[in-house]
C-alpha cells in the first residue's frame, strides 16, 4: 500500500508500494532519508525546492514548474505506472507562468496536491477526476485562506481534504487546521505517515 509522510509546511513524501519514493516541494521537516526516484517542484519560491535535501537515485526524474509548463501548457509525465499532471495555481503572489499543482496517481490512488494559490477555474473540472486526497495551502497571507480553502475543498469534492502550507514560517498550526471548515478533514502532523486507500477505485 502507498504511504504519505506529511514532513511540514508544504513538503509531503509519498512511497509507493513498488518502494519508489516521490518528494513535492522539499524543505521542511524530516524524513528526507529516502533516495527520491521522483521530485516534484511546484516553483522557485524558497521554501518549497530545497532540492539539496534529497539524495537521488539514478535516473531520478526532477519535475519543477519549468517543465511542467513548458511549451505554454500545463503537461502530464507518465513515469512507469506513475501519473504526473500539472495543474493551474495562480494568485497575486504567484504568477500562473511560473507556479503549478500536481495531480499523483499511483497504485489505485490519486492525490491533488494545489501547491501556492488561491482558487482557480480548473478546480471546478477536478470533481471529475475521483480526487481520493486532495492538499490544500491555507496561510491566508501568500495564499488563499482559511473560508477559501475551504470552498475549494468542497468543489474539487475529495473523499479526504488535508490543509497544509497554513502559517508562514511553522510547520504546522494545529489551531489552524481545526478551525478548517472543509468536509472530509483529514488532519496529519508533520512527521505523521499514513496509508493511502483509493476509496474512489474499489
Amino acid at each position: 500500500m502507498a504511504k504519505l509522510l506529511y514532513q511540514g509546511h508544504g513538503s509531503i513524501r509519498i512511497t509507493a508500494q513498488d518502494g519508489r519514493v516521490i518528494y513535492l516541494d522539499p524543505y521542511a521537516g524530516e524524513g528526507y532519508d529516502k533516495p527520491a526516484d521522483i521530485v516534484l517542484v511546484t516553483h522557485e519560491h524558497q521554501d518549497h525546492n530545497k532540492l539539496e535535501l534529497i539524495t537521488q537515485n539514478e535516473g531520478c526524474k526532477i519535475i519543477t514548474n519549468k517543465e511542467a509548463l513548458a511549451g505554454g501548457r500545463h503537461n502530464s509525465f507518465s513515469l512507469s505506472g506513475i501519473e504526473i499532471e500539472a495543474t493551474e495555481a495562480r494568485n497575486l503572489m504567484h504568477n500562473p507562468k511560473a507556479c503549478v499543482g500536481f495531480i499523483i496517481t499511483l497504485d489505485g490512488v490519486r492525490i491533488y496536491c494545489s501547491g501556492d494559490t488561491s482558487k482557480t477555474k480548473q478546480m471546478s473540472e477536478l470533481a471529475n477526476r475521483e480526487i481520493d486526497y486532495a492538499l490544500f495551502c491555507g496561510d491566508g497571507m501568500f495564499n488563499m485562506g482559511l473560508n477559501e480553502a475551504a470552498q475549494c475543498a468542497r468543489i474539487v469534492g475529495a473523499k479526504h481534504n488535508v490543509l497544509v502550507h497554513m502559517k508562514p514560517g511553522a510547520l504546522f498550526d494545529l489551531m489552524k487546521v481545526q478551525k478548517w471548515d472543509a468536509p472530509n478533514k483529514l488532519i496529519i502532523q508533520p512527521g505523521e505517515e499514513i496509508e493511502l486507500v483509493g476509496i474512489s477505485r474499489e
